[in-house]
Parts: C-alpha cells; sequence; structure tokens
C-alpha cells in the first residue's frame, strides 16, 4: 500500500464515478482512454474498474497502472467486487456487489491484515441500503435510476427511489443507470452526491472530453 488511499468520504462523494465493463477495460487501448478520463475527473471523480470476465493477474495488472494514474491525477481509484486486487493494486477503495463478500466481511478481513481501503456498497432498493450501511459500507451506488441497456426491458427505478435511499442513509449515495449530463442536477436535488457512467462516458468519441462535460453540467447548475 501507498500510505496515500482517500479517505472513505472523500471516494464516495466524488461527483462523477466512470465504470468500466469487460469490453471497456480489456480493449487493446483502454490503458490510454483511461489515463484520459482520470486526468479529466482529477480530485471529483472516481474510476471504477469492473471486468468479472478478467482474471487475477491480469486485474492486477490493470489496476496497478491505474493506480500509477491515481496518484499522477488524483482520481481515486476503486476495484469492483474483488478486495485481494484492490489491496494489492493500492487502490483506493473497493465496490461490492450482490456476489461479492459483505462489507461487514470485508472490514473483517482488513481489520486483520491491516489493510486501508474505503468499502462501496452497490444497492437496489431501501432494505438494502440501510443493511450495507450497518454492515459498513462507506458510500453506496444505487440504481437503476434511467432506464439504460445493461437492464434491457427494465424500466429504471427513478428519481424518487434514489430520493428514498439518499433519505435512508447518512452516508453518500451515488445515482447510476442511463445517467446523461443533464440528469445530474435531478440527482444532486434527489440527495445524491454523484453520478456513476458508464456508456456516456466510454462510449463517446473522447472519453476524456465527455468525463468532463459531466463536471461542467454539475458545475452548471451550482455544484461545489
Amino acid at each position: 500500500m501507498t500510505g496515500d488511499v482517500a479517505s472513505p468520504s472523500v471516494v464516495g462523494a466524488r461527483v462523477v464515478h466512470a465504470v468500466t465493463t469487460d469490453a471497456i477495460a480489456l480493449a487493446a487501448d483502454f490503458r490510454e482512454r483511461a489515463r484520459g478520463v482520470m486526468t479529466a475527473l482529477g480530485r471529483r471523480g472516481a474510476l471504477h474498474l469492473r471486468a468479472p470476465l478478467a482474471g487475477g493477474r491480469r486485474l492486477y495488472d490493470l489496476a496497478a497502472a491505474l493506480a500509477e494514474e491515481s496518484r499522477a491525477s488524483g482520481c481515486a481509484l476503486v476495484v469492483n467486487d474483488r478486495l485481494d486486487v484492490a489491496l494489492a493494486a493500492g487502490a483506493d477503495g473497493v465496490q461490492l456487489t450482490s456476489r461479492s463478500i459483505r462489507p461487514s466481511e470485508a472490514r473483517e478481513g482488513l481489520e486483520r491484515c491491516g489493510g486501508r481501503l474505503a468499502v462501496g456498497a452497490s444497492v437496489h432498493d431501501v432494505e438494502e441500503a440501510r443493511a450495507a450501511v450497518a454492515a459498513g459500507a462507506d458510500w453506496l451506488v444505487a440504481g437503476h435510476v434511467f432506464p439504460t441497456p445493461s437492464h434491457s426491458g427494465a424500466p429504471g427505478r427513478g428519481i424518487v427511489f434514489l430520493r428514498a435511499v439518499a433519505t435512508a442513509v447518512s452516508c453518500p449515495v451515488v445515482g447510476i443507470g442511463g445517467v446523461q449530463p443533464r440528469h445530474l442536477p435531478l440527482l444532486r436535488a434527489a440527495g445524491a452526491s454523484g453520478a456513476a457512467v458508464i456508456r456516456g462516458i466510454w462510449d463517446a468519441a473522447d472519453p476524456q472530453q465527455a468525463a468532463s462535460d459531466y463536471l461542467t453540467a454539475y458545475d452548471a447548475d451550482g455544484g461545489a
């Protein structure tokens, strides 16, 4: 570990969280594209390395390279699901899902090994949100808020859902699912600290500019 891991509150309160998929993270030009995105987001953003089909070695190599970019840019690095890879690579946090170990188990493991890592949890309703926070989650990613190809045919849970989650817990809540720059005022009004984005950034012709556009949209409506 580097000793420079971002504090839990800082990670969860980042405005824009750029989330990858296998296709994004395992592409030949991913590191170059990720460097641009992390540079654009700086200390106001986080990159979530999510690549469940990648083996441990490849995921670690990616995470270690991104950890260097994180230190250079100030953009937080979060590894999805893999607590071991997040610790070994010197990431700032780990994002746990319904298929991951529980936040409480992650906390116990970190305590045993003396590791420093922020812990996020993905939730889909208020009950899950409260349980995740009670188990030790530092922030929540809640969704999906708007319709998205990731959940084809399923309607978004909506702003009312996001507001209910944000109201139920005291930690930062990040909205995910079909979020476009124009949605950021709605998310913030609902109590969310920021947005998690996949296609809106990575499918753009210029992901670095797209990441910057999300920050600009946030600021245009009076964001800090």
